[in-house]
């Protein structure tokens, strides 16, 4: 959107989530050089973007997810991007995940951790 002219490409540099989403053993290793507390219990479960689209991946399933994902984002980008571009954002953002979906295995990942304060 860059090279279109769409988006400027400080507006690109500037914008930033702070979001990561550490590998079971990454969290796990985290916990134990913290030593705040005791590491119990970590469960990961997977969830399917199937579960999002219905009971089968089809055309649509791309529009869907983009949708779950529109729902909570939509309001970081706009502020950073401008409400206009949405739309254009968010049909791209479709075809690349619908593209990924046919291609790949696509799941979300859960952690679950139950900790023990140390005292």
């Amino acid at each position: 959107m860059v090279s279109e002219g769409i988006i400027k490409k400080d507006q690109i540099d500037s914008f930033n989530i702070p979001i990561y989403t550490p590998s079971p053993s990454e969290l796990k290793l985290e916990i134990e050089k913290e030593g705040s507390f005791i590491l119990n219990h970590l469960e990961v479960s997977e969830i399917s973007w199937k579960a999002a689209c219905g009971d089968e991946l089809n055309d649509n399933s791309g529009y869907k997810v983009a949708q779950l994902v529109r729902a909570a984002m939509e309001p970081v980008l706009a502020s950073h991007f401008g409400e206009a571009i949405m739309d254009d954002i968010f049909y791209r953002y479709q075809d690349i995940l619908a593209d990924r979906m046919s291609k790949e295995k696509t799941v979300f990942l859960n952690l679950v951790a139950s900790l023990t304060k140390t005292t």
